[in-house]
């Protein structure tokens, strides 16, 4: 981030955030980054952040955007939700390779109305969730946005050589697992449609934090269980496809096999589940012989289906009939097709 020549409130942001920054890299988990090889050496403050990778292990890069009226709205999320699943969505992807999360970049462009009081909650929400799996904030840039906040985050991680995770590795005859539970976030989203929220979300629907599986991943890629593996961020159906399409295979699941999660003291419907997104579970293959624990660092290990030979998915309903089970994923902010 560079400090010169800029406006004020620009300025004062960037110096805010450097002080955050700094803040945080005093931390204890952060200075035992630093002596093990794997944090930030220059961070905020010059062209270009120094990090340092540790022996025998490769980078791992990913990005996204969170957009308003996409990916949230500020009528029905806090900015301190905001601002969390702003990285939780590069730390699954980094969970999902097996990786490390080392450091962050920040790009944050916010229209003029924008108080300063929201940019520090957002920043809050972030840097708690930083804070928690040891990732320093080291850079980024900031700008004035004409209408609405686009925020995007580059996450850094690293992996040992030649052991990340692939989508590619999933083999004819491998079973397919999912974490945790499924379909909460598409759930909310649908009541407060539903609700015609316009200035508070209805009751129930409040914010939900989801967390990066990042110890789980790191322990599939640890114990070798994993052939491929993909982070449920559009839906399991969209994010199945994804993975069979770089695998070149297919795949059957049992939907009554689906891990569905509570909501409103039951069960989520089944089409939340199968299409929902921001989930942020992992969904990964496994050989037919390999024993799966039933848990993994806490979190639940659900056998959902079997990779076939082709390239399309089909489920098996609830009646034991077999029907094409096509990508159809969660679209934000618009009318959801149903299952």
């Amino acid at each position: 981030m560079m400090i010169d020549a800029l406006p004020v409130r620009e300025k004062i942001l960037i110096a805010r955030l450097r002080e955050r920054a700094a803040r945080q890299l005093n931390s204890r988990r952060l200075r035992a980054q630093v002596k093990t090889g794997g944090a930030v050496i220059c961070g905020i403050g010059d062209d270009a952040a120094v990090l340092r990778i540790p022996p025998g292990h490769q980078a791992l890069v990913t990005t996204d955007f969170s957009l308003e009226d996409v990916h949230f709205r500020l009528a029905w999320d806090s900015a301190e939700a905001i601002g969390h699943r702003t990285l939780l969505r590069g730390l699954s992807d980094i969970a999902a390779m097996g990786g490390e999360p080392t450091a962050a970049f920040l790009s944050l462009a916010l229209p003029a109305q924008v108080r300063d009081d929201w940019v520090e909650r957002f920043l809050a929400g972030l840097l708690n969730l930083a804070r928690r799996f040891g990732v320093s904030l080291a850079g980024g840039d900031t700008s004035q946005s004409p209408q609405k906040i686009l925020a995007d985050i580059i996450v850094v991680g690293s992996v040992p050589s030649n052991r990340a995770i692939l989508r590619s590795g999933a083999q004819v005859g491998d079973r397919i697992y999912v974490t945790g539970r499924l379909g909460a976030s598409a759930a909310r989203l649908a009541e407060l449609y539903s609700a015609g929220a316009r200035t508070r979300p209805p009751s129930g629907a409040q914010d939900r934090l989801g967390m990066p599986r990042i110890a789980l991943g790191r322990a599939l890629r640890r114990l070798s269980l994993a052939t491929s593996m993909i982070d449920l961020s559009d839906g399991l159906s969209t994010d199945l496809d994804h993975l069979c399409q770089e695998s070149r295979v297919g795949a059957q699941i049992w939907e009554e096999a689906i891990p569905r999660a509570a909501w409103d003291g039951d069960r989520v419907e089944m089409k939340f589940a199968l299409h929902g997104g921001e989930d942020y579970e992992l969904l990964f293959t496994a050989r037919r012989k390999r024993r799966m624990p039933k848990t993994i660092d806490g979190i639940r290990i659900t056998e959902i289906g079997t990779i076939t030979r082709g390239r399309k998915a089909f489920l098996v309903n609830s009646s034991g009939r077999q029907v094409a089970f096509g990508p159809a994923g969660w679209e934000h902010f618009a009318p959801h097709s149903g299952s």
